[in-house]
Formats: structure tokens, sequence, C-alpha cells
């Protein structure tokens, strides 16, 4: 690829989201032209490139967002909505959103509205008001910007190398519609940390970068048939007068937006416009023609809006978890320590409790178990981070069929509870075995012993598929109790077992070891035919 030099002001790009190819989708399949004198042919589904306006009027044609991420397809979708909240093309009311859901009712009102709107609004490279930037940060540009890398969460590492070895300053630049979708994530998700700013710039605040509004916690969207049910779907009723501000840019004119000088000050979004448009970091893109196509050779990124703690109606897909400390409910976070599936029972919960602080229908989940004859996936998305840098992105989807919602939860929750205490169980066999092996080691090499035996993440690894299966079959229709908890049990029981086995094959060789291998394996036999062991784990697996 040739380099290319970037645009001064008299020759200023421009790159319009809406119009501009910047996002794939995933088309559905359809009946083809038929073959001469033959059948019909099935078109298969592909893989195609669209702008926003064609995103929204075709929406039904398309099955899904084709993204590189989780939180890159959440980002996207989250701006979807902002869009159709700015048109006003929403349900007002719980009644209006499940007709809006069972008639597939168009999002052309969305997709005329974003086609009518200014040139300049929506002008990813605007001088004065680039789409979803600060342009108060062009004056540090040409000084200060880095490679684009930086504007990717997952390539980002500690500001001097990125995880894939391209270095900060590296000049390869970035497609526009590339750079476009993780400006989009950056605000959702951007982590807590120093930015490379400095405090002479706009003030100091601007080098302390809060954690985006969704960068904490698991979000929950359900997935319907095409992308315009999944929007339908988790659009959330709300009058015209209540739709709030839609926000272009830091410089769109907006009264309110914070400084960088004094204190730190947070508000509250005036509506959901406002939340899912939400500005968290202040970005800059600086384009380069390379080839003919604009792309993007340098950006500054700093911190952005922070947002007050947000009332019920704002967090309607949040599963709530107890803390630790107090106990009091939160939204569920994300943990490199627990995969998503074994907080599926919180997520189920969620879906037969009812927010009691929202009046009935305008609860995500509420409105959603009023649904009749289908299905709907629940997909669950979080970022893990470790010290202000993106360590991996988590997601995972759970069926959801309304009127089971009692046996799907039921059925996670004796789910978790049966690997719960198994995994319980390997722990103390991990345990004898060490004791039993070792009596005496170093204080340095007890841990490491410990885990040599410790079974419990082969445990988890192996039972990720036959959960996914036992849930199967529940949304199907089959109730819990009549089969599928009681082969899952087994499955568990078997693979425990399995799992030690394996582990203590490196024991050492002689009668310590053969003393230490029995009583290990003695002592899950005992905890797995114990009182406290759930009734479905105590079956024994199947000859």
């Amino acid at each position: 690829m040739s380099r290319g030099l970037p645009h001064s002001q008299d020759a200023q790009p421009s790159w319009d989201p809406r119009t501009e190819a910047c996002q794939p989708v995933l088309t559905r399949p359809g009946p083809g032209r038929p073959a001469e004198g033959g059948d019909p042919t099935v078109r298969p589904a592909e893989v195609r490139r669209v702008g926003l306006t064609e995103l929204l009027r075709s929406a039904d044609e398309f099955t899904a967002l084709v993204s590189s991420t989780p939180g890159e397809e959440v980002a996207v979708l989250e701006y979807l909505m902002a869009i159709m909240y700015a048109a006003k093309c929403v349900p007002p009311t719980p009644t209006d959103w499940h007709h809006w859901v069972d008639t597939a009712h168009s999002l052309e009102k969305a997709a005329d509205w974003l086609g009518d709107e200014p040139a300049d609004h929506w002008d990813l490279f605007h001088p004065q008001r680039p789409l979803g930037q600060n342009a108060l940060l062009a004056p540090f540009m040409a000084a200060n910007g880095v490679g684009p890398a930086q504007l990717v969460i997952e390539r980002t590492g500690d500001y001097n190398q990125f995880f894939d070895k391209v270095h900060l300053h590296d000049p390869e630049p970035l497609p526009s519609d590339a750079a476009f979708r993780a400006m989009l994530t950056q605000h959702a998700y951007g982590l807590g940390g120093r930015a490379m700013a400095k405090a002479d710039w706009l003030g100091p605040q601007l080098t302390y970068q809060a954690v985006g509004r969704l960068g904490a916690r698991i979000r929950v969207l359900a997935r319907g048939r095409t992308l315009g049910d999944t929007l339908r779907l988790n659009i959330m009723p709300c009058k015209p007068a209540d739709i709030g501000t839609f926000n272009y840019s830091w410089t769109d004119g907006r009264t309110g937006r914070r400084t960088f000088h004094g204190r730190k000050v947070s508000r509250l979004p005036d509506g959901p416009a406002d939340l899912h448009s939400f500005l968290g970091r202040s970005i800059l893109l600086r384009p380069v023609l390379v080839d003919g196509e604009v792309m993007v050779d340098r950006v500054l990124r700093a911190a952005g809006e922070i947002l007050d703690p947000l009332a019920p109606v704002h967090l309607q897909d949040a599963v709530l978890a107890p803390r630790r400390k107090d106990g009091e409910p939160e939204p569920l976070r994300p943990s490199e320590d627990r995969a998503l599936w074994r907080e599926s029972h919180a997520v189920y919960a969620a879906t037969h409790r009812a927010d009691p602080n929202l009046a009935k229908g305008t609860d995500l989940y509420d409105r959603l178990a009023g649904l009749h004859d289908r299905r709907v996936d629940l997909t669950a998305v979080g970022l893990i981070s470790r010290q202000a840098t993106a360590t991996a992105w988590v997601s995972d989807t759970f069926p959801y069929v309304p009127g089971r919602e009692e046996q799907l939860s039921w059925a996670a929750d004796e789910g978790s509870k049966i690997c719960e205490y198994a995994a319980k169980a390997l722990y103390a066999a991990a345990t004898v075995a060490r004791d039993e092996a070792y009596p005496n080691p170093k204080p340095a090499d007890k841990t490491s012993l410990f885990k040599r035996f410790h079974a419990e993440p082969d445990l988890w690894a192996g039972a990720a598929d036959h959960f996914s299966y036992l849930i199967a079959e529940v949304s199907a229709g089959t109730d819990a109790g009549d089969g599928p908890l009681a082969e899952f049990g087994r499955e568990i029981h078997a693979l425990t077992r399995q799992v030690l086995r394996a582990r203590l094959t490196s024991l050492p060789p002689g009668g310590r070891g053969m003393n230490a291998r029995a009583k290990a394996e003695q002592k899950v036999k005992r905890m797995l035919a114990g009182p406290s062991c759930p009734p479905y784990l105590k079956e024994p697996p199947r000859d």
C-alpha cells in the first residue's frame, strides 16, 4: 500500500457513514433465480457492506451485523438505536412495542430521517464538528497524534507496545469504516486510566479517562431473527417528548458539555438518544488519502463525558448479582475466572423477576415475557481488563422462550449447583493428593503442587457443552426434571471422576503415589454420595 499525505484544510476530505459502506452485514438466504428449465434455486447468505441508512431501511433483509468483536457489534447496535430514538422511530408504549415486534414494524422512518439530515452533521472529518469527535483537540494533532491502533481497544497495550507488536507510532493507516466502528466501541467500552494527553491542552482533567458506560458490566441484548427484529426487541418504549438529545459531536452546540478545568463533572442523560450516543471519550481522527481511499493515519484520545449513576429505566438489560461484601445487588460484571455460561442462572432469574422500580411493561424482561410462540436468544457481552489493559472480550448466548422462564431458571440454577459442588469435591481431592504425596513440601511449592492435582479448570472446560445441551433441551419444551437434569448430573458425575484421574497420573510412582491416588478418589466418591451433594449429581455415571 502506498503512503498518502494528510489532507490540508484546503482539501479537507469527507466521509459519511450514512452512505459509505461502514458496516458488514450477513444477508438472509432466499429464493434465487430458477435455472433454465429447472426449479428455483436458493440464494445463499452472504456478507455485504452497507451504510447506516441502508442498515435501517433494509434491516429485515439482514440476519445480523458482522463485527470483529462482540463489543463492536454492541456499540454499533447502540448507535443504531440512538438514531431510532432521535428519529422518533420508537414505540411510545409497551403495548405499541408488542405490536411493533409482532408485525415487524418498518424502520423506514428512521432511515428517512437519517437521509434527510444535514450532511455536515454526519461528516467523520468535518473540520469544526467531526462526527463523534472532539474538534478542540485539533491544534495538538500535528505534534502529538499517534498511530490509529491506539483507537482499537483490543490492540492498545501499555501505550508503548501493542499486543500484536504494532508500535505506538506505526503509520499503518486504518480504513475509515474500521476507525468509525472502533470510535463507537471506545465511547461505550473505553478503559479507565491515564490518557496520552497533556494537562495544558484543554485542562488537567483531560488526561483522566473514566471507564466507559458498558466497560464495567455485562450488556445483555435480545437477539431476533433479523437485524430489524433485534433492534425492535431492544428498543425501549418512549414518548416523543422524552427521547433526549442525540450527540453528533463534542462541538455540536449542545449546552452543558463538560470542560476539563476544575473538578470532574458528570451528568445524567436527558433521554435514551443521549445515552446511546454518549461521548465517553474525546477522540479526533486525522484523514489521509491512500490509493484514492480516505483512511485514518493519526488519532488523539482522551477523557470524555462522565455519566452519573443511571436510573433503573436506563439499565433494563442489566443482570443483577449480589456484591461480595455487603450483598447488595449490582450489575453483573465480566470475570476472567468465570465463563459467562456459569452466570446463566442469574440471566434466567432476571427473565422472571420484573424490576419493582419500573412500571409494568417498561422492564425489558417483562416485555419479552409477553411475547408468544417464539424464541429469543439473550446474548451477554463483556470486556475483561486488567490494569487499564483489555484482556479479552467475553460473549455467550442463552436461549429464552417466553413461558419457560421458571423451567430455564431452575435448570440453570440446578446445573450451576451441580458443577459448583463437583468443583468443590475436586478442590478437596487435590488437597488430599498433595498432602499425601508430599507431606512436607517447601512452603513456596505448596501452591504449585496443589494446582498440579487440581482438576477444577478441566471440569469447567468439559462441562460447558453439557450445560449448553441441558439448556437447549429445556428451551425446546422438555421439563428440566423429566430427564435433562438427571442426564446432566450423570455426565458431570462421570466428568468429575475422569478429570480427577487425568490429573492424578502425575503422582509420583510407588506406594506413596498409589496411596495418594486412592485417598483422593475416595474423597471425591464420599463427597458425591454425601448429604450435601445435589440430588442429580448423586446418580452414578452411565455404563
